[in-house]
């Protein structure tokens, strides 16, 4: 649980996975938790050998489309009965008597957005993205965010009207921001933008800066120019945008054993045959032994 929590606050996606039934003799008990991250690695503990790959390859599907699943890991003639909507079912191995379920809940970082500047707006966008749900913060100075973590799931806003917005957009173009908005003028934007280019900043980059920011609400007061930022990154995050997946994980061959039909990473697995020029992988001995037999 606490490797968890620092994920959370590092804003890495991740997946808890937790035990929530289980048959005798699995090794897995209820109530035992394992944390998957999105490069694919797995601290604590789940049960033995027949769970993982299976689960490591749907905590990455969860990751992926942001659903929870629950897992029934069983003998193979029972899956047909377990089957059902929300539900995937996966043979454990066949020399195992045993059965769980496993709940997995991807974890994912919420929209965020750093806002720069002190003003109405500042003030008024940081309350209502707060009572939106999403994370918010408010810095005064372009240095102050390198004490932020920015990833494609954050929204970096200029808001400083006019006291070093070049500095604070060249410091927001050095971050992963999947929004990158300057609360400005049509004149006082270009004015920035030349400043930029002069410091050798490239068209390509300054085109990641939406100028000016929010929607074109027309002629609004300060304060309700929050209302136009929000408005656009609301629209972006249900286009699809201001999401991260964080690490990919790495490309892993996926076997299945012939015998008992679970999912067998062949980097891992330790029992192999090769028969006929073709090459066979097991999840255990006694499954090598059977198809050797």
């Amino acid at each position: 649980m606490a490797e968890a929590v620092a994920l959370a606050a590092a804003r890495q996606p991740f997946a808890m996975a937790t035990v929530v039934w289980r048959r005798a003799p699995s090794s897995g008990h209820v109530g035992s938790k394992a944390v998957i991250r999105a490069d694919g690695s797995m601290r604590g503990w789940l049960g033995g050998a027949c769970a993982g790959p299976t689960v490591l390859e749907q905590a990455g599907e969860a990751m992926a489309d942001g659903r929870p699943r629950l897992l029934f890991l069983g003998r193979p003639d029972e899956l047909e009965a377990r089957a059902g909507e929300g539900i995937v079912t996966v043979p454990m191995a066949c020399e195992s008597e045993g059965a769980m379920e496993v709940y997995l809940e991807p974890v994912l970082p919420r929209p965020q957005v750093v806002v720069m500047g002190r003003s109405p707006a500042v003030r008024t966008l940081a309350s209502l993205t707060a009572d939106i749900g999403w994370d918010v913060t408010v810095i005064d100075d372009a240095g102050d965010l390198a004490t932020v973590v920015v990833d494609g799931a954050t929204a970096v806003v200029v808001a400083t009207q006019g006291r070093d917005d070049d500095l604070a957009l060249d410091a927001a173009l050095g971050t992963d921001a999947g929004y990158i908005g300057l609360v400005a003028s049509i004149k006082r934007a270009a004015s920035t933008f030349e400043l930029l280019r002069g410091r050798g900043v490239t068209d390509d980059d300054l085109a990641r800066v939406h100028a000016p920011a929010g929607l074109d609400l027309g002629a609004v007061e300060n304060a309700e120019i929050a209302v136009a930022v929000l408005a656009e990154l609301v629209a972006r995050r249900a286009a699809g945008q201001l999401r991260t997946l964080g690490a990919t994980a790495p490309e892993r061959t996926v076997a299945i054993d012939p015998v008992c039909g679970m999912s067998v990473h062949v980097e891992d697995a330790k029992h192999h045959v090769r028969r006929d020029g073709v090459d066979h992988w097991f999840c255990s001995a006694g499954c090598k032994a059977a198809f050797a037999s």
